[in-house]
Parts: C-alpha cells; structure tokens; sequence
C-alpha cells in the first residue's frame, strides 16, 4: 500500500490552490456522513437544512470571491443509494456556496473507463487519491504530483465534465423515473 496520509493534513490544499479544484466521488455512500443525525432525519423523510456556515462552504464562498473555481463530479447508481440520494439532498448548499456539483451515471463512468476511487486535483498538478475500507471509512490519502498520475487525473475529470449534468438536473431525472 502507498505511503498515506490523514486527509486532515491535506486541509491546507483547499485554501492554498491557485485556480482549481476538483473531485471525483466514486463512493456508493461514505461512512461519515451515515454517523451524521442529517443523514439519519433524512432516511425519516427530513431534508437536510442548508448550512451555509459550515465551514466548507464559508471556505468556498472565501476561495471563489478570489476567483478560484471548485467543481466536481458525483458517480450515482441507478437507482441511487441512500447516500447518493442525501449527496444530491446536500448538494443546494455546496452550489449556493459557488461550488459547481454535477453527477454522472455509474455506467457512463464505466464506459469512460474514469477511476473507480475518490479523488481531489489541485490545479492539474497535485493529486490526492482516497483509500477506503469496505465500509467507506477513509483509511488516508495518497498525494503526488506524479506526471503520469495527474495526467490521468486530468483526462479523467475532462471525460467526465463532459457527460456529467447539475446535480438539480440529475435529481429532476431521478424523481421523474420514480
């Protein structure tokens, strides 16, 4: 296994980039947010309130007045798990906050052959790769500015930018068919 490090070591990333961040979310849920008492109201039928004091989204409404872009791409099952589903519930807040979020069906992420593990790049030169258990605890993060690695990171990310649509307008699909 590669040499990894706490995410929490990485924090530092989110606030000095200069142009862009990124991230690629390949999980059918994560472990963290299932602990949350948001996560459990919502499998009760309770939508997640916003939080725009969270200090996520202060931290990117911070970075985006700078002109820093965040963005990234959701891999969703169809039909979406519970924790897709309660992404998508939590996403309103993240774009009110200026972050771009789009989601992309798990079989056009196949098709495209995209990495089947969660990622962040940093101004398409540092990467960080995230290890998780079977149960989506995050064991740590793996960072390099590899060439070869980020490259695949960023053919990555333009394949699927591409095919990937808000995540309000994913949603809207996902309602429709139900």
């Amino acid at each position: 296994m590669p040499d990894l490090i706490p995410f929490a070591e990485a924090a530092h990333l989110f606030e000095e980039f200069e142009h862009t961040a990124w991230r690629l979310e390949t999980r059918r849920g994560y472990a963290s947010d299932r602990a949350g008492e948001r996560f459990r109201a919502f499998l009760d039928g309770v939508l997640p309130e916003p939080e725009p004091n969270h200090p996520w989204n202060v931290n990117v409404r911070t970075q985006t007045a700078y002109g820093k872009r965040f963005s990234r791409v959701r891999i969703v099952d169809a039909p979406p798990t519970d924790g897709q589903r309660f992404l998508m519930a939590t996403a309103p807040a993240g774009v009110a906050a200026g972050e771009d979020i789009r989601c992309l069906p798990r079989a056009d992420a196949v098709r495209l052959g995209l990495p089947s593990h969660d990622l962040w790049l940093f101004d398409s030169r540092i990467l960080l790769r995230f290890h998780h258990d079977e149960d989506d605890v995050t064991l740590g993060v793996e960072a390099t500015e590899e060439p070869a690695a980020v490259l695949a990171a960023c053919q990555a990310r333009d394949a699927a930018w591409h095919y990937a649509v808000s995540t309000a307008e994913y949603a809207a699909r996902v309602r429709s068919t139900v």
